[in-house]
């Protein structure tokens, strides 16, 4: 089989660690994105999958428009491979690319498809709450996300499970779950499955100002922010006008003023919301680092009646 894989961003580079390395995958090609500035210094950055390629001994090939690209499109059209592997690529993948592989451009999507098609699907289906989420493989189409499904595995999330969690967990699934649909697409025993349009929920990119948490949240809302955002971009609440990134929260039984310390359970403050209460278990103050919660009250005084709301 000849295939090819196409990512940038790091779901995609915990994708091609585990089916290289776990799955024993082969990829004749890896396409990534051009590297970038950034960091301190603002010197280029190559992409993950890049940087997953180097330490795999792998070489990459760098594009920054995949359908205009006139080399990568010649080497598809003379010797199409039998299927191309996209995922977490942050361009869209149009013609050539779509109808020329054998078996089409497959993607790793890292929800139950057709909920949360978008940017954010962790993020938004632990901000909402959800017992449940999973990996979707898929044929991918114009429209996004929307294309035939050849497998699905759903599994169970935590009551306190990060995005970061969540992350690992879904891209080794996914990887699993890719390989035994291209063995199935080589053995010519897949089945397709369409989408139900009737189902689709969307889970947009992650906004500044949805990073500010609010004393005026019940309690399991600011927890799922929290765990949402963890570890990035990372939830803020402010305490004496300066920002104060959580991490890590617990819900407790507990009644207040928002923002009102009700005490602290093993040092950690337990402050009221608008509903219940949630214990600060990590916490990080403006330019500090990573704390647990009982280290910064102490370092701050906080005492019993203090509130966060001036």
């Amino acid at each position: 089989m000849k295939i090819w894989f196409i990512g940038t961003g790091s779901f995609a580079a915990f994708c091609l660690e585990h089916l290289v390395s776990k799955c024993n995958m082969h990829f004749d090609r890896i396409i990534t994105g051009m590297p970038k500035r950034g960091g301190r210094g603002m010197g280029e950055r190559p992409s993950y999958v890049e940087e997953t390629a180097t330490k795999l001994n792998r070489s990459v090939f760098r594009t920054d428009k995949l359908s205009k690209d006139e080399e990568l499109k010649r080497v598809l059209l003379e010797s199409p491979p039998h299927c191309v592997i996209v995922v977490d690529f942050g361009q869209k993948v149009q013609e050539p690319f779509l109808s020329t592989p054998l078996w089409g451009c497959l993607n790793i999507h890292p929800s139950i498809l057709p909920q949360y098609r978008g940017a954010a699907p962790i993020q938004r289906a632990l901000m909402d709450g959800q017992k449940a989420t999973g990996v979707t493989v898929f044929r991918l189409v114009e429209e996004m996300d929307a294309g035939p499904v050849l497998g699905q595995t759903q599994i169970e999330i935590g009551p306190d499970e990060t995005s970061g969690d969540l992350f690992q967990r879904l891209a080794e699934e996914g990887s699993n779950l890719l390989k035994v649909v291209v063995k199935s697409c080589n053995e010519g025993t897949n089945i397709t499955t369409l989408q139900n349009s009737k189902l689709v929920t969307y889970a947009s990119k992650i906004e500044k100002r949805e990073t500010q948490l609010s004393w005026s949240f019940d309690a399991q809302r600011f927890h799922n922010t929290v765990r949402a955002l963890n570890p990035q971009p990372g939830a803020f609440i402010f305490y004496k006008k300066r920002r104060l990134k959580i991490w890590k929260t617990s819900v407790c039984e507990g009644t207040g003023k928002p923002g009102e310390v009700l005490g602290f359970i093993e040092g950690n403050p337990l402050v009221a919301l608008q509903e219940g209460a949630v214990l600060l278990l990590e916490v990080q103050p403006e330019g500090r680092r990573v704390q647990s919660g009982s280290e910064w009250s102490r370092g701050i005084r906080l005492k019993k009646g203090d509130n966060f709301v001036e």
